[in-house]
């Protein structure tokens, strides 16, 4: 069961210790490694949910699995969450850790939804709008397809949404013509 009160706790854990170490870019890195791995492995993913694998056994899977492609510091996380009996939300935490790094960094997430995908001179002009509206030069475009909404974009920043779809304004005037605001209801 999904737990992000943990998951962040754990991830603010681990930017405190790699702030002290002057090694956030890796830990970064480490935790897109980590995440790539166990959303790349369904096996992975049973492996760490297991609780008839014994804590001793993961740790020394875990170390081959990653030797040599994470930082000494993430390791000992990693070591640290199996000795908890935590390692099941790992996934989690690895998600945790690059939205408090983005936190930190002031950078911004945009989702840009559209019907068909966004040729590259379409959404720099799209995304260079959005920097200035945002008064942020660190943007990250998340650019996602939906066919549904059969033209025009949708929007997400943070807790802000804003939907320009000709899907939704092909629902607004259906909603109209349904309940004619025109004529007093009797």
């Amino acid at each position: 069961m999904p737990n992000p009160r943990l998951a962040a706790r754990y991830a603010k854990s681990l930017l405190d210790l790699a702030k002290e170490q002057n090694n956030v870019d890796v830990v970064l890195s480490d935790m897109k490694t980590i995440e790539t791995a166990v959303n790349g492995s369904a096996e992975l993913k049973l492996f760490l949910k297991s609780p008839l694998v014994k804590a001793d056994k993961k740790i020394s899977v875990l170390n081959a699995i990653f030797e040599g492609k994470i930082s000494t510091a993430t390791t000992a996380f990693i070591s640290l969450l199996v000795k908890k009996g935590r390692e099941a939300e790992l996934l989690e935490m690895t998600t945790a850790f690059e939205a408090q790094y983005q936190a930190l960094n002031n950078i911004q997430t945009v989702q840009i939804t559209t019907a068909y995908p966004l040729d590259e001179a379409t959404l720099n002009v799209l995304l260079a709008k959005v920097k200035k509206e945002l008064n942020n030069e660190h943007v990250i475009p998340m650019p996602v397809v939906d066919p549904s909404i059969i033209g025009g974009f949708k929007l997400q920043i943070g807790d802000k949404y804003f939907d320009m779809s000709i899907s939704r304004d092909l629902s607004d005037i259906r909603n109209q013509f349904t309940k004619n605001i025109y004529v007093a209801d009797i």
